[in-house]
């Protein structure tokens, strides 16, 4: 049994906590949080943009922890669960490694490349699992994507368009602080950065343009440069749009026998083949976020019972996504194509 300690008990800690009791294998023995009457089970102002209405927890049977370094003396935890704004992920990640715990950190890895370099090597010197918890190909569309161009069986990979759109959002203000999270361009957009990554691998450079504001590049549109040969692949993503439509994911994803469409707001993931028939693509699971968020928690669990990190959950796969979120940045800021290693 993998004993399981959520540090953070915001929107995203308690969906963690709600996605883990389908866990199997697992269980959460701990939460930390400064918040006492979360401590207490009153978690009512941690609504987000999905899952259930937030109310009160039955946290009989959960250690509640005040402060993180007593979470970490805690002999029974064998895994900490970082949900906490990301200026705090690396500290908390280092200190939690070199405690001897394996870590799952919430994307993003961390703020800066330069962050996300120490983890790694902290990991590696504690001789502990790093995994970042980049929820997106655990979706049933994204999930059949990557298997799909993987496979091969519709030829390589020629394009794509991912989108990921929302509206300011009035249930987090940390979103738009860049000192805290990065700003959209960060916290929102490294979704796709990671999916491409791993669907496509890194690009040689990236162009960028995009809105600023306050000194956060807050909507982009980036085609990823990967030379003679390689996909053309673009995404748009950021806080842009109005609150009539206040989420909007999907793609297209054009292979060289058959194209991809997903639109959140539309109809179910499309195939099209050469032959010309169109046809939605039936998907397993029962259409839940919290599904995704299961499934993660489940790959994570089931890596510290291996010792092993599962691909999807990848320190350096979520490295180089915050690296190539950084290159955006600074072709939007330049108007310049951006070397993503120079």
């Amino acid at each position: 049994m993998v004993n399981i300690g959520i540090v953070g008990i915001g929107f995203m800690g308690r969906i963690h906590f709600l996605a883990s009791q389908r866990v199997s294998g697992a269980r959460v023995a701990a939460v930390c949080s400064r918040d006492m009457a979360k401590l207490a089970g009153d978690w009512t102002n941690t609504r987000g943009n999905f899952g259930p209405e937030p109310g009160r927890v039955d946290l009989t049977g959960v250690k509640a922890y005040s402060k993180f370094d007593d979470m970490l003396a805690d002999p029974a935890i064998d895994l900490i669960d970082i949900c906490i704004v990301t200026d705090q992920h690396a500290p908390l990640a280092i200190a939690a490694l070199k405690a001897g715990k394996h870590v799952l950190v919430e994307k993003a890895i961390g703020l800066s490349p330069a962050e996300a370099d120490v983890m790694l090597a902290a990991a590696k010197s504690a001789g502990k699992l790093l995994m970042v918890a980049h929820v997106l190909p655990f979706f049933p569309e994204f999930k059949y994507a990557a298997a799909t161009i993987r496979g091969g069986q519709y030829g390589k990979l020629l394009g794509a368009h991912f989108k990921r759109i929302i509206a300011k959002p009035d249930w987090s203000a940390d979103i738009a602080d860049v000192a805290k999270t990065g700003g959209p361009a960060v916290d929102l957009h490294i979704h796709d950065t990671h999916f491409i990554g791993l669907i496509c691998g890194v690009p040689q450079r990236v162009f960028s343009v995009g809105t600023v504001e306050n000194g956060a590049v807050t909507y982009l549109t980036t085609s990823y440069l990967y030379g003679a040969g390689g996909p053309a692949v673009t995404c748009s993503s950021g806080a842009v749009c109005m609150s009539g439509r206040p989420f909007a994911h999907g793609f297209e994803i054009y292979l060289e026998k058959a194209s991809l469409l997903y639109d959140s707001g539309g109809p179910s993931l499309t195939l099209l083949t050469a032959d010309g028939k169109s046809e939605p693509v039936p998907l397993p699971g029962d259409g839940d976020p919290l599904s995704a968020f299961t499934d993660e928690l489940q790959a994570a669990v089931e890596g510290v019972a291996r010792g092993v990190a599962p691909e999807l959950l990848s320190g350096q796969l979520a490295r180089d996504a915050l690296v190539l979120c950084h290159r955006e940045i600074e072709s939007v800021k330049s108007g310049a194509a951006v070397s993503v290693n120079g």
